[in-house]
């Protein structure tokens, strides 16, 4: 176990040194909290423990479930009236990830110094992204945070439901047609030339669909598919290179958002994700300017992004919210409708939540639909093309056993 030299404090504000053998800083830091000593420093000792410990740090760090658990709780401790670096203290103490326990150490270590909540969180983007931040905030100047901080529970609890199901429906095909594509390559590399060796022996003449199987055998096992591969490869790596670019970034993301199917799914995703979030931070007392701009920044879709930052703009001008909306093309016309009258109402908030549960429901039919159209899809397309390699290798043994006989 390594060992990792330490900096605390004692209640009379004296510092003393030593050293501790512990999994991580995390757990270092747990066990100079039981002996009621405040954190200074905390150092390792040789490179094996920092080696050590990034070993047995968890690979994502810190997840949406870390910080959805985080709120809720600190949401009622804020409720009950505990102390805000009472509540942090207890929140590092029970969190199961090292990671997330070391930050709301930190955030409390702030937070004892002077500094806002918000602003301590600011430095963990990690952690905390930036619509999280202006919620805080918002919750601090209006001294509801027992409020917001249940409200980003939920909100992000049903933005990440959403993004799953997306995601899975997504991975769903590509993880079938990887595998198919693995079997026809095992079967064509490994099967077929054992077939066309007998065949090749008895020097029969072979119908179109085995000669095309045997073509395609012989060329994947030839150095021509090795060079496809390369090709493959690069294009792939030039592709990747264009996403990075802004030009490129945007044109995929519009891409995606065209595409038959899965296009009209990702537009659902992303009307219901700016809903949510713009309702979630104007009902929560954010200026409806930064609200904007932390909807763009978080949109998730350069386009989407861009439509966003163009209402802000109109915003800015004293214009309403729905007109750029409309021409971006991106906002079905129900959405804009809906907009126009919360602008008119004073509604806006109230109606984005309509807005966002409706498409969060329109998302998870989708998402079904897509499943139940695909699954039968893929079965057919495995079956013929698995079934039209057995049949095309089987189809000169008949010729084979006239030949013999």
């Amino acid at each position: 176990m390594p060992k990792f030299k330490y900096q605390a404090k004692n209640s009379l504000g004296k510092v003393t040194e030593g050293v501790i053998e512990a999994d991580n800083e995390g757990a270092v830091t747990s066990a100079l909290r039981q002996k009621r000593l405040e954190v200074v420093s905390i150092s390792g000792v040789s490179g094996l423990s920092a080696l050590w410990t990034a070993l047995n740090k968890k690979s994502g760090n810190i997840t949406t479930k870390d910080v959805v658990v985080f709120s809720r709780q600190f949401s009622t401790m804020v409720n009950a009236g505990l102390p805000i670096l009472q509540g942090l203290t207890i929140v590092a103490e029970q969190a199961e990830n090292p990671d997330f326990r070391v930050v709301m150490t930190k955030i409390r270590d702030e937070i004892s110094n002077g500094v806002p909540l918000s602003e301590a969180m600011a430095k963990h983007p990690k952690a905390f992204s930036t619509l999280y931040v202006n919620m805080v905030k918002a919750g601090e100047q209006g001294g509801i945070l027992d409020v917001i901080f249940e409200r980003l529970s939920e909100y992000m609890e049903k933005a990440e439901g959403v993004s799953r199901k997306v995601k899975s429906a997504m991975m769903y095909p590509i993880v079938v047609m990887s595998v198919a594509l693995l079997v026809v390559i095992f079967l064509m590399v490994k099967v077929v030339p054992t077939f066309r060796d007998v065949f090749t022996s008895f020097g029969a003449h072979l119908p179109w669909p085995t000669q095309l199987i045997i073509n395609v055998s012989e060329f994947l096992s030839s150095k021509k598919a090795l060079l496809l591969v390369v090709f493959l490869v690069m294009v792939g790596f030039a592709v990747s290179m264009y996403r990075k670019t802004k030009t490129g970034a945007y044109n995929w993301d519009l891409m995606i958002l065209k595409l038959p199917i899965f296009g009209t799914l990702a537009r659902k995703a992303a009307v219901a994700k700016f809903s949510r979030t713009l309702g979630t931070l104007i009902k929560s007392g954010v200026p409806i300017m930064d609200a904007l701009e932390t909807v763009a920044k978080t949109a998730g879709n350069l386009v989407v992004e861009r439509a966003v930052f163009n209402a802000r703009d109109s915003v800015r001008e004293g214009k309403t919210l729905t007109q750029p909306l409309k021409e971006s093309k991106v906002f079905p016309p129900m959405v804009t409708q809906m907009i126009n009258v919360g602008e008119e109402t004073g509604a806006l908030d109230a109606m984005l939540s309509k807005i966002a549960d409706f498409y969060e429901s329109e998302v998870d039919v989708a998402v079904d639909g897509l499943t139940s159209i695909i699954e039968p899809i893929l079965i057919v397309f495995l079956g013929v093309t698995i079934g039209f390699i057995v049949v095309a290798m089987f189809m000169p043994m008949f010729e084979l056993g006239n030949i013999v006989g």
